[in-house]
């Protein structure tokens, strides 16, 4: 049981590690969690709120500042939930993170690499392509917030701009903000979905009643001045619908007439890839195009080889990897997305990658045909939940190489975990990339290798 109990005297208190959540962990009677405190500190807190083990804190004062501590580049920092890391250095960012996965993998799936791979890492600031904002009327300020969450909270922060927010989404904050407060709608938007994609800005609206006519104006008005397009979302994906001059256009209409669609470029290997402005990217752009020349490396897939993709999505790796192998099969949960990374593989020109639907989140059909063809490395890039049902699968195709990239150490720990001890695979190498600076997130990556496997490459 938790609640907030009436503000404590301070106290003093020596900052020892870090929450997975970014805060400062004080020892020395009940375990206090400081937000904003770093190892190695001394500061000054008072409790705000009591759970069982632990209590939440607020920072006062550090009276012994850790080196590693910077000055944050955000205003809204510490009240914005957006991120929770900008006044600990980059460095010592991505050596938490790497740190958390080592003691991830140790604690839940009892597996330590053969090797650490380096942190892929990419832009500090202006990276998030893609995100979901919130928007709320609040009256006592007589204007719509617009933003992230506040941290431990779920009001939307109250926020100008945005640091991490690539351009020009950061920008547009305010701008949003001052529309959204004009629109007769204005109590009736809860969400945004934004996306920074390579050629246009797109902003889903959703809308919980018909827009009026004058609504319609100032968004118009409003994609005119900023150059961005916006799509109204009443209903589940499929009603959303592409902002018109005169009447919504048909579900899954994505563009106007002449109006290009929607890309974002590996550029490396040359691809281009068309999207929904709803569909699932990676936030960052130059850290995905270094870890899908990272998978090609240590995939190290020949002409004459097969690839399986699984949890493929638009089709981020699968193409890429046909670019080297004989043979790719990406195979997917949401149908949408299968018929777009179709319509990328025909884009881009590569006839040897094929797609399919199926349903990764239940144990799948061994005498499903797909199944049967044989695959020489296997790819996965499972959601936050892991793929703990397509692991024996995984162990029954018996790849020579399993990359599996991850959103979430816990998942990926307890994955790689049923395919070392239940399955006798290596865990050959690990790494974390930097897709979330100064967030507590932590993407991953685990290279693993069947019972006499051999050697690999880089």
């Amino acid at each position: 049981m938790s609640g907030t109990h009436a503000a404590s005297d301070a106290e003093l208190g020596s900052v020892d590690a870090l929450t997975h959540e970014g805060e400062g962990v004080v020892h020395g009677g009940k375990t206090a969690f400081v937000a904003g405190a770093l190892p190695g500190e001394l500061v000054r807190f008072r409790r705000v709120r009591r759970h069982r083990r632990h209590d939440d804190a607020v920072l006062l004062e550090v009276l012994r500042a850790a080196a590693e501590r910077t000055t944050p580049r955000c205003a809204h920092f510490g009240v914005c939930g957006g991120c929770a890391l900008q006044h600990l250095a980059a460095e010592r960012q991505i050596e938490a993170k790497q740190t958390e996965l080592a003691q991830t993998l140790e604690r839940i799936g009892r597996a330590a690499p053969e090797r650490w791979l380096e942190p892929l890492r990419g832009p500090l600031w202006q990276y998030r392509r893609r995100a979901r904002l919130g928007a709320r009327f609040v009256a006592k300020k007589g204007r719509v917030l617009v933003g992230f969450r506040e941290r431990l909270s779920p009001y939307v922060a109250a926020l100008e701009s945005c640091a991490v927010l690539a351009a020009p989404l950061g920008e547009l904050i305010g701008p949003l903000s001052q529309l959204l407060t004009g629109l007769t709608l204005r109590e009736r938007i809860p969400q945004i979905e934004a996306t920074a994609a390579d050629d246009a800005t797109a902003l889903v609206l959703r809308v919980l009643a018909p827009p009026a006519q004058s609504d319609l104006e100032q968004l118009r008005g409003f994609e005119r001045a900023h150059r961005v397009r916006f799509y109204l979302q009443p209903g589940g994906l499929d009603s959303v619908t592409r902002l018109s001059e005169d009447a919504p256009l048909a579900p899954g209409t994505l563009t106007r007439a002449g109006e290009e669609p929607l890309t974002c470029a590996l550029p490396a290997q040359g691809l281009t890839f068309e999207l929904a402005p709803t569909d699932f990217i990676q936030v960052n752009g130059p850290v995905n195009a270094a870890l899908v020349g990272r998978a090609l490396e240590l995939l190290a897939p020949a002409p004459h080889e097969r690839v399986l993709d699984l949890y493929c999505g638009l089709g981020n790796f699968t193409l890429a990897l046909a670019q080297r192998a004989g043979a790719v099969l990406g195979v997917e949960g949401d149908p949408r997305l299968v018929e777009r990374a179709r319509h990328n593989a025909n884009r881009n020109g590569i006839a040897n990658a094929r797609f399919l639907t199926a349903d990764l989140a239940q144990p799948l059909d061994a005498n499903a045909a797909w199944l049967r063809e044989g695959f020489n490395h296997v790819l996965l890039d499972p959601p936050r939940a892991g793929a703990r049902d397509v692991m024996r699968t995984i162990a029954r195709i018996g790849p020579r190489r399993v990359l599996y990239i991850s959103c979430h150490p816990g998942s990926l720990a307890r994955d790689v975990g049923l395919l070392v001890h239940d399955h006798g695979f290596a865990l050959r190498a690990a790494g974390v990339l930097d897709m979330f600076p100064h967030t507590t997130h932590v993407e991953s990556l685990a290279l693993l290798t069947p019972p006499g496997g051999g050697e690999i490459g880089a």
